[in-house]
């Protein structure tokens, strides 16, 4: 039976096979797709098994891997190589291993409708410098958004700006500048796309909580949380309260699953069945 999985460490507290193995039932195909720890000193060990493995038909990544794939594969595919990281692995011809970023495409989805709109002016916050920020940036940068990227170290923010964004006048951030309250007074934001983005793990259950004054946000911003256990996290449910629209981490995550699952399965995610599959995942 044919397979694919997903790898990191830790990695027991993925949804990927939840996804992934309610669509082979939706579809009935004969396929399984698994969980499987892969410690960072294992991953080369781990991909040259695969590879030989006829069975094998992929891998998504994720943390801490995705950043550390790259060197093990024959090739990268656009945004991965301009990212910088890798969350989806398959044995392309002859069984050569190619990489691909399906975070971009999956991050923009529930944005969609937002973007085929016309705007005056766009920006995001953007709080994190991990692999999913870089593939966030980079899909920003390409939809015109000025960016404010917010890191620990703010130096690391600004050297991805220039690597991944250089020509738009985008800003570097201590991520502890949100902490505290604003008394900015912002412009009349009508005809204005506003996005505060967690793309860090912060916020994540066992992880320290993302402290963010929302005096930051400008009115009509989205609030989007990549963070996908809990669900609901004190970061979106801190926007709510403040009145902003929010989108949670599931929505990426189903949208970044099912451009992987078409390419190792072959076939088009059932997507008519997205309230059911979220459903799922969030009891």
């Amino acid at each position: 039976m044919t397979y694919a999985e997903v790898i990191g460490d830790p990695i027991a507290q993925s949804k990927s096979p939840t996804i992934h193995n309610f669509w082979i039932e939706k579809l009935g195909i004969e396929a399984e797709y698994r969980a499987t720890r892969v410690e960072p000193e294992g991953i080369a060990t781990y991909l040259a098994e695969r590879q030989k493995d006829p069975n094998w038909v992929g891998c998504n990544v994720t943390m801490p891997l995705k950043q550390m794939v790259q060197p093990h594969l024959h090739s990268v595919e656009k945004p991965a190589a301009s990212v910088g990281a890798v969350n989806t692995i398959y044995p392309a011809f002859n069984r050569l291993l190619a990489g691909r970023n399906t975070d971009v495409a999956g991050f923009l989805e529930p944005l969609h409708r937002e973007l085929d709109r016309s705007h005056y002016f766009r920006m995001a916050r953007v709080l994190g410098t991990g692999g999913a920020a870089r593939a966030i940036v980079s899909g920003l940068a390409a939809e015109g958004f000025t960016i404010v990227l917010a890191g620990r170290d703010a130096n690391k923010a600004r050297a991805i700006l220039a690597e991944l964004a250089p020509n738009g006048e985008h800003h570097a951030a201590d991520i502890a500048h949100f902490a505290e309250p604003t008394d900015f007074a912002f412009d009349d934001r009508e005809g204005c796309c506003d996005l505060i983005v967690n793309a860090s793990p912060l916020g994540m259950r066992g992880q320290p909580p993302l402290v963010f004054d929302w005096s930051h946000a400008p009115p009509g911003s989205i609030a989007y949380d990549i963070v996908t256990d809990p669900v609901s996290t004190g970061f979106l449910q801190n926007a709510e309260a403040a009145g902003f629209r929010t989108i949670d981490g599931i929505s990426m995550l189903i949208g970044q699953a099912a451009a992987a699952f078409e390419l190792f399965f072959g076939h088009p995610a059932p997507r008519a069945h997205d309230d059911e599959l979220r459903a799922l995942l969030t009891k």
